[in-house]
């Protein structure tokens, strides 16, 4: 069993190949609430230039780009296969022009300083390597005035999970706030979400998450 929490805890970080495909699938559907909590508080609007850091499939893509049609969305993935997944679910919008994906990590991204005035991530903090580093690349490329929204689930919550002893760094709400004021992040807001139990492996787990909004000091 410990194999099987280790190798999903690897398909979380990095979904690979045929595993990583359903791996996809399943967190569009574990994550649903998370991932519409985090669009609803990106609020898209016309003419924003929204970057995502970790799309997986691109799945909620199509809940952004299609409030407005200038509406520009860039998402970035250090997974090949979820590049590869996303742009065969996204193949109309990549084909008009407002959407684009591109293989990379989140401490090292291949886009223009200022570029973006809405920056959001949903479950990738636990796999920074350098949280320092990456919340720097996130300044340069956003907008002076642009927002940054990060969506986890908060320690409490991720330390009942088998697979999180596996690579995961964990953060409270005080944690994960702490870091962003210390890395010149103003935090806006924190919203706490309780989302319904459910099963995992075999036991009952309790499940919400934390929407946090900041802006650049």
């Amino acid at each position: 069993m410990e194999e099987q929490y280790k190798a999903f805890a690897s398909q979380l970080r990095r979904p690979t190949n045929e595993d990583g495909v359903k791996t996809g699938v399943h967190m569009n559907e574990g994550n649903k609430i998370m991932n519409l909590e985090a669009i609803k508080a990106v609020n898209p609007c016309a003419h924003d230039r929204i970057l995502e850091i970790g799309m997986g499939n691109g799945f909620f893509v199509k809940n952004i780009v299609s409030i407005h049609p200038t509406i520009v969305y860039t998402g970035c993935d250090f997974s090949e296969t979820m590049i590869e997944e996303s742009e065969k679910m996204n193949a109309e919008y990549v084909k008009i022009g407002n959407v684009r994906f591109h293989l990379a990590s989140a401490d090292k991204l291949p886009l223009k300083d200022n570029s973006y005035n809405k920056l959001f991530t949903v479950n990738t903090i636990y796999f920074w390597e350098n949280p320092i580093t990456t919340l720097n690349e996130f300044k340069r490329v956003l907008t002076a005035d642009g927002e940054l929204i990060v969506v986890v689930r908060p320690k409490h919550i991720m330390e009942n999970l088998p697979v999180t002893k596996y690579g995961f760094t964990m953060y409270s709400k005080e944690e994960l706030i702490l870091l962003l004021s210390s890395n010149n992040f103003e935090v806006l807001d924190s919203i706490e979400i309780e989302e319904p139990s459910r099963e995992v492996m075999g036991t009952m787990v309790e499940f919400g998450s934390l929407v946090v909004r900041a802006k650049q000091k």
